[in-house]
This record gives structure tokens, C-alpha cells and sequence, in this order.
């Protein structure tokens, strides 16, 4: 077991407060976005490993001295020789972009494609930035809102419509856009509706711009929002960060998502979303591919994201806790690659077994815990975190002896 130290992004939608409070600690005075807990080469946590040098071991560099023994045999045969999973504490004080993750099979052919075609691997224009897909999860901490994966297209249509409504009563009248959006709609096979819908919006240029802007000034006037407070809401808040953006619009198609603190999410291949506000524990493969479709003055490659949409509608994909035999909270994404375990503990508590599949990471945000194991032991406070070899396990999780408060933490582990 080894202590580490997380890298911090700061991108400029993330919070000033939300992780530093969190972690109990003082507040950087910039944007903190999220907290990178692995071994991805791009930001890889740093090992604290006994007679080392101060600067500690980089993860991916410790993981490769001998893989077998930090990642497991049968990790290592199905993922090869890198931690599997990347972890992250994720703080949205503003929308992430709209975005889409490859499958495995895409990603590994747009990653050999772009390096066939020379694309410098930090190019602005580059889609693929490994040969790895990027399933992904949220859990929420706070009131977490997003936007996830299309909703079926009756339900937009009331809505189309009720924006046409409110359109009706301004001077301008409806906009020539919301109109062919629910000509669009209106195919019977719904799929094929929402990529029309989709692409007319995506590719549509100056005339989304304009259209959209009719659309918020409508909004914006006396027109009720009600019943669809929420996505008429965020259709207003989007264009004032980003005006006359695709993305804007794009969001009356997906479902509007709000998680609270426990609830989580999943994310398969080819299911566009966005993050809109709040802080939460993100696991995902150990990958950076990302396809984005919106909300954002980065790249947007639109044949390539036309290729990697799934354009099926689909319910919001909640993922809820299972309670193992052992009395693990555990939550099981539908992908190998990782599963995330809450534990909480209070004073005096009996231990809790970590679930444990290969290698795992484990960060505590409230409290003291002891990590115990035949092997070795490791205290932890809040806002530690851990890298725990797999040859390391079974370990047990305990409230620390004395402790008054309750302790909280999160453990990822791979999901075979």
C-alpha cells in the first residue's frame, strides 16, 4: 500500500471551493475541476514508496516495474500491463462540454488512423488521443445535473412544441429551425429522427445561431416554462454561456438529469452528455478520447461524431448500489474495467473488506480510516488516498481507534 498525491486540473468550468472543502483543505484561489486519482500517463498520481527520492514514483512508472504484482495476472492478461481505470473527483461550477465517447473498436482505429495521418498527438484537431474507450460513471455528492443520452422523441415533441408556442406569441413569430426540428421528429423510426434532428442541428451554422437567439428572447419573455421548467431552463442558461451554440438546442433532445448525493450514473460508448453543475466521485476506463458535440470553442470533428452517436433513445441509465454478503456498498457498472465502493464508517464500527479485483485506489474525504492487511497497514485522513497493489489483498477497512467522527471514503477496483 502506498500513500499518493493526486494531480489537480484546472479547467475553467470547475469550482473554486467545491473540492478543496471537500478535502478539507485551503482553496487554491483558481478553478479546480477534478482531481485525477491513477496512473494515466497525462497525469499520473505520485507514489510515496519507502527510501524513494522525494519527489515520490510517478503511478504508471511504479505499475510497470512489474506488473504482475500491482495489477494481478488476470488484469494484466485482459487489460494488459496499466491500471485499468482512472478515478476522479469532478467539480462543475459551469457546463462541460457536450461530448460522446468511442467504443473499443473505434477508438483503436482512429488512434492508429490519426497516427498513419501524422497528427501530433497534442493537436487541437486530434479526436484520439489513445487506443482505449472510455465507459464512464458518476456518482453525486451534491445535487449533480446533467444531461444524459436522447429521451424518446414523443417527449421532445411536446416540448418542440411548447417552444413553438411561446415562439407564436413573440413578434418574430416561430422560428423557420423549430419547425423543421419537428418535421424531423416526426419520422417514424426514431432513431433515424434524432440523427436528422442531430445533424440539422450540428451542421446547421449561421441560421442556428440566429434561430436559437429567437428562441431564448421568447423564452426570456412572459412565456410559462412550465411543465418543462427544467430543460427550458437550461436551454436559457447554456446560451448565455455559450449563444447561439448547437449544443444549446441539442439539449432539448437529451434527457435532463438531476442526480441526488448517492445517486449515480453510467455511461456506455456512444451516449452523448454533458455535466452541468455539481461535484461528484467519476470513474472511467484509463482513457482521454472524447468526441465533442457542443458547448465548447474546442474542435468539433462532425463526421467523426455523426460516426460514434448512438442515436437510440434511451431511459436515463441509473446505476444503484448493490449490499454484498460481506456488507460492501458497491457499485457495478455494466464494464470490466472498474466498480466504485462507498464506505462509511462509524466510531467503533466493525471493519469493512475492500473489494478488491486486481488493483485498487482508495481517497477519503471524511474522517480517519485504517487499512489493514496480512501484508502491511496504512492510515488514512481525510482527503488521503492510496494506491493498493493487487498482491496486497484481502484488506479491511477500519474506523480508526479513538476517532469521534464518522468516516467516509471511495474504493475503485477493476470490475472482474
Amino acid at each position: 500500500m502506498y500513500e499518493i498525491e493526486n494531480v489537480l486540473r484546472d479547467y475553467a468550468w470547475g469550482s473554486t471551493t467545491a473540492i478543496a472543502a471537500l478535502l478539507g483543505r485551503p482553496e487554491s484561489g483558481r478553478p479546480e475541476a477534478e482531481l485525477w486519482i491513477g496512473a494515466h500517463p497525462d497525469s499520473p498520481s505520485t507514489a510515496r514508496v519507502p527510501g524513494d527520492k522525494p519527489a515520490g514514483t510517478a503511478l504508471d512508472a511504479l505499475i510497470s516495474s512489474d506488473p504482475d504484482h500491482y495489477l494481478g495476472a488476470d488484469s494484466v492478461a485482459r487489460f494488459g500491463p496499466r491500471l485499468p481505470f482512472l478515478a476522479k473527483i469532478l467539480a462543475a461550477a459551469q457546463p462541460l462540454s457536450l461530448q460522446v465517447h468511442p467504443s473499443l473498436e473505434q477508438a483503436r482505429a482512429g488512434f492508429a488512423r490519426e497516427n498513419a495521418e501524422g497528427v501530433p498527438a497534442g493537436a487541437p484537431n486530434r479526436n484520439y488521443r489513445d487506443d482505449n474507450h472510455k465507459p464512464e460513471m458518476i456518482l453525486a455528492l451534491t445535487p449533480f445535473e446533467a444531461l444524459c443520452g436522447f429521451r424518446p422523441v414523443a417527449e421532445t415533441r411536446e416540448i418542440l412544441a411548447h417552444v413553438a408556442a411561446a415562439c407564436g406569441s413573440s413578434e418574430a413569430g416561430v422560428p423557420a429551425l423549430v419547425e423543421e426540428l419537428q418535421e424531423d421528429l416526426a419520422a417514424s423510426d426514431e432513431g433515424q429522427a434524432l440523427r436528422n434532428a442531430f445533424e440539422r442541428l450540428i451542421t446547421g451554422g449561421r441560421s442556428v445561431a440566429e434561430d436559437t437567439a429567437l428562441v431564448v428572447a421568447a423564452l426570456l419573455s412572459e412565456a410559462a416554462l412550465a411543465p418543462h421548467e427544467a430543460e427550458l431552463k437550461t436551454v436559457i442558461s447554456l446560451n448565455e454561456k455559450y449563444p447561439g451554440d448547437p449544443g444549446v438546442l441539442i439539449s432539448l433532445l437529451l434527457n435532463r438529469v438531476s442526480l441526488a448525493p448517492g445517486e449515480a450514473v453510467y455511461l456506455p460508448a456512444g451516449n452523448v452528455h454533458a455535466y452541468l453543475h455539481g461535484l461528484g466521485v467519476e470513474v472511467m476506463a484509463s482513457s482521454d478520447n472524447v468526441l465533442r458535440g457542443g458547448l465548447t470553442p474546442k474542435f468539433v470533428d462532425v463526421p467523426e461524431l455523426l460516426r460514434t452517436v448512438d442515436f437510440q433513445p434511451v431511459a436515463v441509465p441509473m446505476l444503484a448500489a448493490e449490499r454484498t454478503a460481506l456488507d460492501q456498498e458497491v457499485f457495478r457498472p455494466p464494464f470490466e474495467e472498474f466498480q466504485l465502493q462507498r464506505i462509511e464508517l462509524a466510531p467503533g464500527a466493525a471493519p469493512v473488506p475492500l473489494a478488491q479485483s486486481g488493483a485498487a485506489v482508495v481517497i477519503v474525504v471524511a474522517g480517519d480510516i485504517y487499512l489493514d492487511s496480512p501484508k502491511g497497514d496504512l492510515q488514512l485522513s481525510r482527503g488521503g488516498s492510496a494506491f493498493l497493489a493487487a498482491a496486497e489483498a484481502p484488506v479491511n477497512v477500519h474506523p480508526v481507534a479513538g476517532s469521534t467522527e464518522h468516516a467516509l471514503a471511495f474504493a475503485v477496483t477493476t470490475g472482474l
